[in-house]
């Protein structure tokens, strides 16, 4: 297979070219969401099939966040040397074996590692279509592809757990048959990128490989105060919301009693706030400073997990939960396009890096967060806790780097 092309994609495209590269990227993308939302509705058959704790299967959650987190830090530097197109294309193929090893784990060990190594793998397309977006955009058109590609991207979180859902209902060894569909989907998006994308990084603009040359340039982007604290503010609040991914599954199965089906249909719908918060910023960014969208949504994010705490406590009515979810996703939406344009602006060179940054964090922190939402699994109290928690650190870091530095710049 050759795997290097020529960069023919020209800076800022427009019209049918714009919609073609968003629509490849996004379904780059859409290995992440989709690799980790689609398994949800069948986290109680898995512990009852493999006879394990709903913490346990939690945990499985967050071997593949940690992957993700990993590999990123991998396949940002190693496509800052090598090019976009090369490291995707064998990343992908391994995804594809990973997900075939993860149907056929016999135990919840070997789930957890292998549900880890699925992340690792999967951990490229996320990271390197964001590089690719930094590589052929700039400017306000950054912005606005981006929060196209958001739009895509939130198909993922809407149809997987659905499709989840659909073939728990169909099939008696579903929760299986999830990751063989996995494993297809991955072979899939192998044969479409090797066929439609065209290498977007060329030569002359890469960065040495090398182990000191990856920890300079990871450095560099530590010491950016303006960078750190975008990546802070996503890292929390992103990352808090893997609560919410692991800890309704049981929430509203067990708690609530809605079926699978239902509850697919309940985290599915979460998919069209993100897209509402997405096409805010690409709306209005042009009108309104993005960072004082940003602004705004990281207080609304803030009353809504304080809402939604207090209904835990009290045992409110799911109606109520599902409500205030929804706009908290929305504001997600906003946060996860405002902290990725603003922070990717003036990155050129290191976009890989960047992009590896931006997204290990979020998936580091949700690692972190996702097995504790299931300490007590007879309550939503948990799940509550991390998310205001989570929630209040983004809030207080964005008023003291991002509006700090906005104040002296």
């Amino acid at each position: 297979m050759k795997f290097e092309r020529e960069v023919t994609i020209q800076h800022n495209p427009t019209g049918s070219t714009r919609l073609g590269l968003a629509l490849l990227l996004g379904l780059l993308a859409f290995l992440g969401p989709l690799n980790i939302d689609m398994y949800l509705p069948s986290f109680p058959e898995i512990a009852q099939d493999l006879d394990t704790s709903a913490t346990l299967v939690q945990a499985s959650l967050t071997a593949c966040l940690l992957g993700l987190a990993i590999g990123q830090l991998f396949a940002g530097p190693i496509s800052d040397a090598q090019g976009r197109r090369k490291p995707l294309l064998i990343a992908t193929l391994l995804f594809a074996l990973a997900s075939v090893l993860c149907a056929l784990a016999p135990n919840i060990v070997l789930l957890i590692a292998m549900r880890f190594l699925q992340g690792l793998t999967a951990s490229a397309g996320v990271v390197l279509s964001r590089a690719v977006v930094r590589d052929v955009f700039s400017g306000k058109a950054l912005t606005k592809f981006f929060s196209l590609l958001m739009v895509i991207n939130a198909i993922a979180p809407m149809i997987a757990p659905m499709i989840g859902g659909f073939i728990l209902s169909f099939n008696s060894t579903s929760w299986k048959s999830i990751f063989f569909f996995l494993s297809i989907v991955g072979l899939l998006i192998v044969v479409i990128v090797a066929i439609k994308l065209k290498e977007t990084l060329p030569p002359h603009k890469r960065i040495p490989s090398s182990a000191g040359a990856s920890v300079k340039t990871m450095g560099s982007l530590l010491k950016d105060r303006s960078f750190i604290g975008y990546a802070l503010v996503v890292g929390f609040i992103h990352g808090g919301s893997f609560a919410y991914v692991s800890g309704t599954p049981f929430i509203y199965q067990d708690i609530y009693g809605v079926s699978p089906q239902m509850f697919s249909i309940l985290f599915g719908i979460n998919g069209l706030a993100i897209i509402t918060g997405s096409f805010v910023i690409g709306r209005f960014s042009g009108i309104i400073p993005e960072k004082k969208l940003l602004h705004t949504a990281v207080v609304t994010a803030l009353a809504a997990t304080t809402l939604l705490l207090a209904m835990t406590i009290i045992e409110g009515p799911l109606a109520l939960i599902v409500i205030l979810i929804f706009i908290y996703m929305i504001t997600m939406g906003m946060i996860l396009t405002s902290t990725f344009t603003l922070g990717m602006a003036k990155q050129g060179h290191r976009a890989g890096s960047a992009s590896a940054v931006l997204g290990m964090l979020p998936l580091l922190l949700g690692s972190i967060f996702s097995p504790l939402a299931g300490i007590t699994e007879a309550s939503a109290v948990p799940m509550g806790i991390i998310l205001f928690s989570t929630t209040f650190i983004g809030f207080i870091v964005f008023f003291t780097l991002v509006k700090k530095d906005e104040v002296k710049t």
